[in-house]
C-alpha cells in the first residue's frame, strides 16, 4: 500500500514538471523580441535577452577604432545625456548585439540604459519605431564598464537588412572622465538631454555631432555572411575627406562590390567588412599621449597613448574582431609624413611584418596596399618620396603581405607618378576625394579575400 502511495506521489511530480515546461517553452516560443509591457514612466519593455530564435554565424558588420579621450569630457564625460551613434551595416543578420568601450576613460562608465533600432531614413535621429529594442547586459539593462574596458551586449533580435543605418543610443547617468571616442566618423550622430535612449522621434536629439562615442562594434547573426574582413588603416581608410553621410569610404566600395558579386553568383567568400581606421595612425609610432596626471590614475596604473600604434593596437582593433578571416592594412604614409627626421623604410616594412606575422598566427590571410603617392602636399619632400618608393618596392616584390592590391599604381597621376590624379585628388593632395575612393574599391581584386584561414573565437 505504501508502496503504491509512493508511485503516486512519484508520477504528480513528473505530471507537474511536463506542466511547468511545457508552460516555459510556450512563453519563450511566443517572444519575437517586441513589446511586452512598459517599465516606469512609459517606456516600452523589449525583451533582449532571449537567445536568438535562427541560426546563423556571427560576423562583423560594422566596427570603429576608440582613438583617444575627448576633449572637454574629462571631468563629467556625457553625464545626464543620450548619445544616438548612427552606423551603417555592411551585411546583414536577423540578430544584433553592441561592444562598448570605455578605454579612455579614468573612472568606471556606468550604462543605466541603452538601445537599438534601424534608422527611420538618412540623416536623420529619427528611429523605426517598430524596430526599436531594450538592449541589455548579462540580462541586465545597466551596466559598469571599469575604465580601460569593455562590454559586449546580450543578443536581442531584430532582422537587420545590409547597408541599412543603425542607431545604437546609450545613456550615461553620472560622470565617467574622458569618453572614448573615435573624431572622424565622416557620419553625423546626435545628442540629447535626460534619458531618450528609447525616443523613436529623435525630436529630442538637438545636437549634432561628428564623433562615434563609447559604441566600437555591431556585430550580426548572419545568414549572408560567414567571417568578417577587417580593413585597418589610417586616414585614407578613415575616410577622412569623403562626403558625410554619403558611405564614400572605399571600404564602403568594397563591401558593395563583394555583396554584389556574391548575389550574382560569383565564387566568392561571403564576408561583412568593417573599417578600422584611424586618422593620423602610424605603424611604429604612437599618438600624442593622455596628460601625465591622467595617466597615473589609470586603471592598474598602465598609461595609454592616444591613436596608438598599429604595432599596439593590432591584437584589439583587428585580431579580435568577431569571427575575423581576412586582415587588409593600407597604413605607413605616416610614418614617413610625421617622423620629425627621415623614415627609415626597412623599420617601416619590418613592423608591417610584424603585423603579418601577428595575423598568421591566427591563421588570417593579410592583403596589403601600396602607399599612394602625396607630391603638392606640404609634407612632401625629395626624401620622403624616395623612402616611399622603397617601401612599396618591398610591398611589390612580396616581401610584406600575402597579396598586394596596388593603390599607387591605380591612382597616381599618369604623367607625375609622384603625385596624385586630379580628380582623385580631394584637394590637399593625400587623400583622395569621393572618386578617388571609389577608384580604390573598384582596383580591389576581390579574389585576394579568398583562401583565408579559420580564426581562434
Amino acid at each position: 500500500m505504501a508502496k503504491r502511495r509512493g508511485y503516486a506521489v512519484l508520477s504528480a511530480l513528473v505530471a507537474l514538471v511536463v506542466v511547468v515546461c511545457a508552460a516555459i517553452y510556450v512563453s519563450v516560443a511566443a517572444d519575437d523580441g517586441t513589446s511586452r509591457g512598459t517599465f516606469a514612466g512609459g517606456r516600452p519593455h523589449h525583451d533582449s535577452s532571449v537567445a536568438p530564435a535562427s541560426t546563423g554565424t556571427w560576423v562583423g558588420a560594422w566596427s570603429t577604432a576608440p582613438m583617444g579621450g575627448e576633449p572637454g569630457t574629462e571631468a563629467e564625460g556625457l553625464a545626464g545625456r543620450s548619445v544616438r551613434n548612427v552606423v551603417h551595416a555592411s551585411t546583414g543578420g536577423t540578430s544584433a548585439r553592441i561592444t562598448l568601450s570605455n578605454l579612455y576613460g579614468q573612472s568606471p562608465l556606468t550604462i543605466s540604459h541603452a538601445s537599438l533600432a534601424l534608422s527611420a531614413g538618412d540623416g536623420t535621429a529619427a528611429a523605426d519605431a517598430e524596430t526599436m529594442r531594450r538592449l541589455t547586459f548579462n540580462g541586465g539593462t545597466g551596466v559598469v564598464i571599469p575604465a580601460g574596458g569593455q562590454v559586449l551586449s546580450d543578443a536581442v533580435r531584430l532582422a537587420i537588412p545590409h547597408g541599412t543605418d543603425v542607431l545604437v543610443t546609450t545613456y550615461s547617468p553620472t560622470p565617467s572622465g574622458p569618453v572614448t571616442y573615435h573624431p572622424h566618423a565622416r557620419q553625423l550622430s546626435y545628442v540629447a538631454q535626460g534619458d531618450r535612449t528609447e525616443d523613436a522621434t529623435g525630436t529630442p536629439y538637438t545636437e549634432q555631432t561628428p564623433y562615434w562615442r563609447y559604441l566600437t562594434a555591431l556585430d550580426v547573426l548572419s545568414n549572408e555572411a560567414t567571417g568578417t574582413v577587417v580593413v585597418f588603416g589610417d586616414s585614407i581608410t578613415d575616410g577622412i575627406t569623403s562626403t558625410v553621410g554619403a558611405n564614400h569610404r572605399w571600404t564602403d566600395v568594397l563591401s558593395g562590390r563583394l555583396r554584389a558579386a556574391v548575389e550574382s553568383g560569383d565564387a566568392l567568400p561571403r564576408y561583412g567588412i568593417v573599417n578600422e581606421g584611424i586618422s593620423g595612425n602610424q605603424v611604429l609610432a604612437d599618438g600624442l599621449g593622455l596628460p601625465q596626471a591622467l595617466e597615473q590614475t589609470r586603471a592598474g596604473g598602465t598609461p595609454i597613448a592616444e591613436n596608438e600604434s598599429g604595432l599596439g593596437r593590432f591584437g584589439r582593433d583587428a585580431l579580435s574582431r568577431t569571427n575575423v578571416k581576412v586582415v587588409v592594412i593600407d597604413l605607413g604614409i605616416n610614418d614617413i609624413l610625421r617622423n620629425p627626421e627621415l623614415a627609415d623604410p626597412n623599420r617601416i616594412a619590418d613592423g608591417l611584418r610584424t603585423l603579418v606575422r601577428q595575423a598568421h598566427a591566427r591563421g588570417l590571410k593579410v592583403v596589403g596596399a601600396t602607399l599612394m603617392p602625396f607630391k603638392g602636399h606640404q609634407g612632401w619632400t625629395p626624401a620622403r618620396e624616395a623612402v616611399r618608393q622603397q617601401v612599396n618596392a618591398q610591398i611589390r616584390a612580396g616581401r610584406v603581405y600575402d597579396a598586394v592590391v596596388d593603390f599607387d599604381k591605380s591612382l597616381r597621376d599618369p604623367y607625375d607618378p609622384r603625385r596624385l590624379r586630379h580628380e582623385y585628388d580631394s584637394g590637399d593632395h593625400l587623400h583622395p576625394s569621393d572618386l578617388g575612393f571609389g577608384r580604390m574599391g573598384e582596383v580591389f581584386d576581390l579574389n585576394a579575400l579568398k583562401g583565408a584561414g579559420q580564426a581562434e573565437l
